[in-house]
């Protein structure tokens, strides 16, 4: 998706040139934010594709800020951070980030990154999908991006939703961590198979409700939607 809207939330000078510089050389728009004050002025005035988030920030942390992008819209995030700590990276996916790179970063692989997470939206806008898939009690709507269970709605993040109805496809198959991140993220996605186990256990609190899981794991292998 050439020319994409990205706002970058970065107070460092030297890295948000850095990004820019890697992005408008694949012919994005790219606007800048150096706080969250800043950053929630323009996510209202014009709503971007990808947000390019530090964690780090003069006036806050910008998980805060993430959870509210994941709320409000429907832009992808990259979280972008000098802590390379585990905690936050977990911390970051259960709050709806699609990506996490630590700095320092390669600005060619930064941009590759955004490339595929808009390349996520363009593929599933292409792909014919079924508008509706129906496994036991629930029903997952790929046109309006709607799953019902006993007939209420449950709310999932864009990762969830992508998650469950990739697994929904082929109810009862089991898929590989792999074929998921191929799925969900795209066949170019750069990360380790972690970050699908941490977006399954946060589906799962959405769907179970108590129950016995509705995803069930195959150890060393996947996952797979029970039929």
């Amino acid at each position: 998706m050439v020319g994409a809207r990205v706002l970058v939330v970065e107070d460092a000078p030297e890295f948000a040139q850095l990004v820019t510089a890697a992005l408008r050389g694949e012919q994005h728009e790219v606007t800048l934010a150096a706080n969250l004050a800043d950053a929630r002025e323009r996510l209202r005035a014009v709503p971007p594709d990808v947000v390019i988030l530090d964690l780090t920030l003069p006036d806050g942390d910008g998980l805060d800020l993430c959870q509210e992008i994941r709320r409000d819209t429907n832009a992808f995030v990259l979280l972008l951070t000098g802590r390379d700590d585990e905690v936050d990276k977990l911390v970051g996916f259960r709050l709806g980030a699609d990506d996490y790179m630590t700095k320092p970063f390669s600005p060619r692989e930064l941009a590759a990154r955004v490339g595929a997470l808009l390349g996520r939206a363009r593929a599933s806008g292409d792909a014919p999908q079924p508008s509706k898939q129906t496994v036991g009690d629930m029903t997952i709507d790929s046109d309006a991006r709607v799953v019902t269970i006993d007939g209420s709605s449950v709310e999932l993040t864009k990762i969830e939703f992508e998650l469950l109805d990739a697994l929904a496809e082929r109810p009862g198959s089991v898929l590989t961590r792999s074929q998921l991140l191929g799925a969900v993220w795209g066949e170019n996605y750069i990360s380790d198979d972690h970050v699908v186990d941490v977006h399954i256990a946060n589906l799962r609190k959405k769907i179970d409700s108590g129950k016995p899981s509705r995803i069930r794991t195959v150890r060393g292998v996947g996952y797979a939607v029970n039929t």
